[in-house]
């Protein structure tokens, strides 16, 4: 059975930082590269960062040097550490695998004011 929940959104001021957690399944975090997406208002969903079975990472250039993304695989989990956010990161924020699956989980709601 796929699993995919995402936390620790929030609403924070521009300049701020969060922390998004995704417990994933654990076969399909054993075996998948991941990502994060995000779907601004108004906007398709994109990738944002994604990370391979081996730890290599890669952004989207609007987040190189404030994003990072990891992954614990004790915990079957794998974060987005989000610094000196910025209005236009506000969107819902989803982890998938890389490629995605068919299957999206809830997303968590990230709003940075200005």
């Amino acid at each position: 059975q796929v699993q995919l929940v995402e936390s620790g959104g929030g609403l924070v001021q521009a300049g701020g930082s969060l922390r998004l957690s995704c417990a994933a399944s654990g076969t399909i975090f054993s075996l998948s590269a991941m990502g994060w997406y995000r779907q601004g208002p108004g906007k398709e969903r994109e990738l944002v960062a994604r990370i391979s079975r081996y730890s290599i990472t890669n952004y989207v250039d609007s987040v190189k040097g404030r994003f990072t993304i990891s992954r614990d695989s004790d915990k079957n989990t794998v974060y987005l550490q989000m610094n000196r956010l910025k209005p236009d990161d506000t969107a819902v924020y989803y982890c998938n695998t890389f490629p995605p699956l068919d299957y999206w989980g809830q997303g968590t709601q990230v709003t940075v004011s200005s």
